[in-house]
């Protein structure tokens, strides 16, 4: 498997629509995605080729940690998706892999994922809960999960996770 991740270009937005309705059969995501890109918020947004085929996308975009102790930005991953006929190929783990690395050159700290709880630890991820970090959604604590970006930044970090207002639409 020859794949190439690279950040996603203008050129991208058709296939990267069509990949992510096609992965989570139905629009929301993929909107979602669309409308976050035409607004003013900065995302990592990275493509996954096989030769000249479009076959998986990730977005990562800033989310607001807010306590009584004051606020801070992180990142959240999500949507991550794969053509369906590309599935179960380490398609959606590399994109993961190099999302993550690409949040820590940008910059972040400390990373989110609401998720599945049996996926996501294999990069690092864990409920973040037990840490005093909670999702702005009602969601079970196993899927709303942390991830250090750079060692210790967790320490002394409390509060509730808000996403982009268009998030509430999904």
């Amino acid at each position: 498997m020859n794949l190439i991740i690279r950040r996603e270009t203008a050129v991208d937005t058709p296939k990267v629509y069509a990949v992510e309705a096609a992965a989570f059969g139905r629009p929301a995501e993929a909107e979602l995605v669309q409308k976050l890109q035409q607004s003013v918020v900065n995302t990592i947004s990275l493509v996954a080729l096989l030769g000249n085929d479009l076959v998986g996308h990730i977005l990562f975009s800033p989310v607001t940690v807010k306590s009584e102790a004051g606020e801070f930005t992180a990142v959240a991953l999500g949507p991550v998706a794969v053509d369906p006929s590309h599935q179960n190929k380490g398609i959606g783990a590399e994109l993961c892999r190099q999302g993550i690395e690409a949040c820590r050159k940008a910059g972040y700290e400390l990373a989110f994922v609401l998720g599945h709880p049996t996926y996501y630890p294999r990069f690092g991820f864990a409920p973040s809960a037990p840490h005093g970090l909670y999702c702005q959604f009602e969601v079970p604590e196993e899927v709303f999960m942390v991830l250090e970006l750079v060692p210790g930044a967790l320490r002394g970090k409390r509060g509730t996770v808000y996403y982009h207002a268009l998030f509430s639409g999904v």
